[in-house]
């Protein structure tokens, strides 16, 4: 099949590279703009970009892919059909009509649930114990369109919203390819989503990553699993300070004040609204990621020290 790739972040890969492999043709490879660096005027191009030009594709960023010049470039390769992976702009009719059999995104829920922009991080909020990933057939609803596959994947206790990721990445990738191969051979039956069971997952914003040491300790749990590795789960230092903290295990020891640092030979824990959590690791403002242990040792703060908001 003569293909569009529309992609940008590093999850986006395993689905470039199976429809590469399988033989299929890539004519245009669409992905956001370089991203400018924090400091200077350097400029980074997403991962799709740097993988797409190793195949030696042709890479297109434009500013908006809805523009007229660049819907009607879209249309000059005449294209069966494209496949989306996280690519990160509203795709509108115009675009949407440019291929012959229209656009399928893989999205990393099953559907009708977790529409939007973080599912997997949602699903790890919520206490899911499944997700998965879906095809769809883009529509101009958000993430509403008929689904033409589905594939689920349990969510592991300690999963990371980076882990999961990781691993629905590569569920989805052959999943992406078989749907765009049952559209091009006419075998596809895309099915309307259910009403019923419809939820969305905004995009989570630093407040949401906030640590929330009075919530019970399995929900902090889930909330800084869900944060990780972006935006990042935070919370405030007994000086005022900030710092990200990396994931948590639950412990048996007795409730105590949420926040309340305490340390012994395992490590250093901190009271939640339940049981203590463990903490792994942690990363004061401006510093690197540390060892809890090897942070509170430094930090040399006393016995009524207490992690967020007094």
């Amino acid at each position: 099949m003569r293909l569009i790739f529309a992609g940008t972040p590093e999850v986006a890969l395993p689905s470039l590279e199976a429809l590469v492999d399988a033989g299929h043709e890539i004519v245009l490879v669409i992905t956001k703009a370089d991203a400018k660096g924090k400091r200077g005027t350097a400029t980074h191009p997403s991962p799709v970009k740097t993988r797409a030009l190793e195949l030696g594709l042709e890479v297109a960023s434009p500013v908006k892919a809805s523009e007229p010049d660049f819907v009607e470039r879209v249309r000059s390769f005449r294209a069966d059909a494209a496949g989306v992976v996280a690519y990160g702009q509203i795709l509108r009719p115009a675009l949407l009509e440019a291929t012959r059999l229209g656009w399928v995104n893989l999205h990393f829920s099953v559907l009708p649930a977790w529409r939007g922009a973080a599912p997997v991080q949602r699903a790890i909020q919520a206490g899911d114990d499944v997700t998965g990933a879906s095809t769809f057939l883009i529509e101009e609803g958000l993430d509403t369109g008929p689904v033409i596959g589905r594939a689920t994947e349990r969510i592991r206790p300690e999963d990371t919203a980076g882990d999961l990721l990781t691993r629905l990445a590569s569920v989805g990738a052959p999943l992406l390819k078989d749907s765009l191969e049952a559209l091009g051979a006419g075998i596809a039956s895309p099915l309307a989503q259910a009403e019923d069971g419809v939820s969305h997952a905004a995009k989570l914003t630093r407040d949401d990553a906030l640590i929330r040491w009075d919530l019970p300790a399995h929900v902090v749990d889930r909330a800084i699993r869900a944060c990780t590795p972006a935006p990042g789960a935070w919370t405030t230092l007994p000086d005022g300070s900030t710092a990200k903290v990396g994931p948590v295990s639950l412990t048996d020891a007795p409730s105590t004040t949420p926040g309340l640092i305490r340390a012994d030979a395992e490590g250093v824990t901190v009271g939640t609204g339940g049981v203590p959590v463990r903490l792994t690791w942690i990363q004061p403002a401006g510093k690197k990621a540390m060892d809890a242990g090897d942070w509170w040792r430094g930090a040399r703060w006393g016995e009524t020290a207490q992690l967020g908001e007094a």
